[in-house]
């Protein structure tokens, strides 16, 4: 890291204000060059005039300097506000490259906050989903991240496996000695409680991934129930063809919608009944697998007709879905109902008029994400997080039965390897591929 590296920090496009950062051990000395009248005190900005590499004034700009190691990333860093606007920041960007700075990589000046000790990879992974927050909630959650949750669930799971594996070295080392006769019973206890902590973590993370992801948000019925008109009235665009032939919708239509404080992925399937078109039962089944991996699954009946064959193979889908989060609706509410809606009270369903009225379905919906990010319970915010903690919860596991024969040497080994686990997910020195994909996948100038 003895090279100095600049970036763009602010997103592309007309705005009042850009960023433009350097980082590295020539920041100072190259940011002269292109600010020779401010006096980079630490901490202190200067309304400064700003020149190219041909000495021609660029931008009248406040300059800040950030003296190591009390920066972001730990190294001098210098950052150029100002005005907004592609050209100013790229002709600042240009003359501190002309002056010795490279280009940064996608997500280097938080790979070096890592290896620099300012941050934690945890801490790392929190910034770059806080970015791309889809909900308030989240954006609570990734905050209570920032703020070094997850690294002390981990270190306090680390300090207990690593308590636990010196109990074993020890019984190991002095075999012949006597040793309380209920060690093996506390140590089967202590492993039970922390697996049970991570089995909890992870899945309070799965049911709540759709609050860092987005949630996906699936519209199922029959055909000409009103799936599509329900999806372009929450778009308030014509975004689905709508039309009285039944299996109009052939395919699922997926498009993004807020609801609340929350971005969701809206999917509106095709109508689901028995088709002899083949196009037809392909864009069915990808209703079904929609079911599948949507958070919530909002069901329409048409209130207009009589509760037939398709609309009981819509209950039959609700009864083997059980453990879903269902919005039952019934629909065009505005015209004569002829729906038995007793068959539906199971299910507790709201009426609707997609034409004129249907604000209960939205508040209905809202109220449900809304529960799902109530909890304050630790969440695991990446994919790379949770299949760290999973691997270590089954070592901890294949861990118990060489404990209850006393084989301690087989029980260390899988201890070692929970331990090795649970500790990547703050610090994976060891693996540099590691950090190259997950700092990859930052945004340029982060």
């Amino acid at each position: 890291m003895s090279d100095t590296i600049a970036a763009i920090a602010t997103a592309s496009g007309v705005s009042s204000i850009s960023i433009v950062r350097i980082s590295g051990t020539d920041a100072k000395t190259i940011a002269r060059q292109i600010a020779p009248k401010a006096s980079f005190r630490p901490r202190y900005s200067d309304l400064v005039s700003l020149y190219n590499k041909s000495g021609e004034m660029i931008d009248y700009a406040l300059v800040v300097y950030f003296q190591n190691p009390h920066s972001f990333s730990g190294e001098d860093t210098i950052e150029f506000q100002c005005h907004g606007g592609m050209i100013v920041v790229q002709e600042i960007l240009e003359s501190a490259m002309h002056y010795g700075a490279r280009l940064a990589e996608p997500g280097e000046f938080s790979k070096r906050a890592f290896l620099n000790g300012k941050i934690d990879l945890c801490e790392a992974e929190a910034i770059a989903k806080l970015i791309e927050a889809k909900s308030l909630d989240a954006a609570k959650i990734l905050a209570r991240q920032l703020k070094g949750d997850l690294g002390e669930f981990v270190e306090q799971s680390r300090e207990a496996l690593l308590r636990a594996l010196a109990y074993s070295e020890v019984m190991i080392d002095y075999a012949e000695e006597d040793m309380p006769s209920d060690i093996l019973d506390q140590l089967m206890s202590q492993l039970e409680t922390i697996s049970n902590q991570m089995i909890q973590v992870v899945q309070s993370s799965h049911r709540r991934r759709g609050l860092i992801d987005g949630f996906r948000v699936a519209i199922i019925g029959k055909p000409n129930v009103g799936k599509s008109s329900l999806l372009n009235a929450l778009l308030s665009y014509e975004r689905a063809i709508v039309s009285e032939i039944a299996g109009t919708t052939r395919d699922t239509i997926e498009e993004q919608v807020r609801i609340g404080s929350h971005v969701i992925k809206m999917i509106d399937t095709a109508g689901i009944r028995d088709a002899n078109d083949q196009i037809e039962r392909i864009g069915i089944e990808r209703s079904m697998r929609s079911v599948k991996e949507s958070d919530v699954v909002i069901v329409l009946f048409d209130g207009s007709a009589l509760f037939d064959n398709e609309d009981q193979k819509i209950m039959d889908i609700l009864e083997e879905n059980s453990d879903k989060e269902w919005i039952v609706a019934i629909t065009k509410s505005d015209l004569d109902r002829t729906f038995d809606i007793r068959k539906l009270q199971p299910f507790s369903p709201i009426k609707i008029s997609i034409k004129q009225q249907f604000q209960n379905l939205t508040n209905a919906l809202e109220e449900r994400l809304d529960s799902i990010g109530e909890s304050d319970e630790l969440m695991l915010v990446s994919a790379r997080q949770i299949e760290a903690v999973e691997r270590c919860y089954d070592e901890i596991k294949l861990s118990q039965n060489p404990l209850k024969n006393g084989e301690l040497e087989f029980f260390s080994y899988h201890l070692k390897e929970a331990i090795k686990y649970i500790s990547t997910i703050t610090r994976p020195h060891e693996n540099e591929e590691i950090l190259d994909k997950i700092f990859g996948e930052f945004c340029l100038g982060k």
